[in-house]
């Protein structure tokens, strides 16, 4: 931990460098990590919060991404509320990417991170192999990295990755993102049950979650800018649609995506073969020999 962590009632519990097990991760860039320590307390975390143990251990990592070589970014777009079409004059600007470390590096005593980030400057970057994992689960966040309309940087091997970002789409999406929305909007309602209360933009973010898996399905592509839905998203985020309003809106939704499901072009698993050979091409191509 980098800040001392905090009991319910305001008081210091365990001391900030505290080690302790994430128990649940979440699926979007707006929630927390819940994290167990030893002795069976349980809190929650946004990740710049958070450092990785062996990141923290490897000498002058930390895990920091100002301290990695920043050349090795084969890929770097910008996602979030601009990419979506749903930004305001306060947003912040959220780059993701790829990063594809040398042969060496990945080979020595160290090894590679999976994930580097800088909080202050709003920057994710993935090992490739990481970020071509998650793909094929139908991660939302890396799928949408791949079609955003906010390109800032691209290798050609990069661009080979997005010329086979369809073969990343499967039925996956389905069980992916409604699965997610449905135990989501479960605890939105106990929010509301027990506190009166919910935040409205994860709300709006989960409607748009389905609105964007719906058109995964149906039409082969997963849609990053939201177009004709974007005054009504925003009212969600507002708080200005009912509850009610809401939630007739998701179920409708829900629906619409079980229909989707039963007539989509996708297939029922995405392209392994593909993304294996897109991995090992980038390994070879960043091999040294003596």
């Amino acid at each position: 931990m980098r800040l001392a962590v905090r009991g319910t009632d305001g008081k210091p519990v365990h001391p900030p460098g505290a080690v302790g097990v994430v128990v649940q991760s979440p699926a979007d860039y707006w929630h927390c990590y819940r994290v167990r320590f030893p002795d069976g307390f349980e809190a929650s975390f946004h990740r710049q919060e958070l450092s990785i143990l062996s990141h923290f251990k490897q000498p002058g990592a930390g895990g920091a991404l100002a301290e990695y070589d920043l050349g090795h970014v084969i890929y770097r777009c910008v996602v979030g509320s601009r990419a979506y079409g749903l930004d305001t004059e306060s947003s912040d600007t959220d780059r993701r990417g790829v990063y594809l470390p040398p042969a060496e590096l990945h080979w020595s005593l160290y090894g590679v991170p999976e994930q580097l980030e800088n909080a202050a400057t709003e920057e994710t970057y993935w090992e490739i192999q990481k970020f071509l994992t998650m793909a094929l689960k139908a991660n939302p966040n890396v799928l949408e990295c791949l079609y955003t309309p906010i390109v800032e940087h691209a290798t050609p091997l990069a661009r080979e990755m997005l010329g086979m970002r369809q073969g990343f789409l499967s039925k996956l999406v389905y069980q992916t993102y409604n699965g997610y929305v449905m135990s989501q909007f479960k605890k939105l309602q106990a929010d509301l049950r027990n506190h009166g209360q919910v935040k409205w933009k994860h709300v709006m973010h989960l409607i748009r979650l389905l609105l964007s898996g719906i058109t995964a399905l149906t039409e082969g592509f997963v849609p990053v800018h939201v177009g004709e839905h974007r005054e009504r998203l925003l009212a969600v985020k507002r708080g200005e649609v009912a509850w009610g309003e809401v939630e007739a809106w998701r179920l409708e939704l829900h629906r619409r995506f079980d229909e989707a499901v039963v007539g989509t072009k996708l297939p029922e698993r995405p392209d392994y073969g593909g993304a294996n050979g897109l991995l090992i091409k980038a390994r070879r191509s960043m091999v040294v020999l003596p």
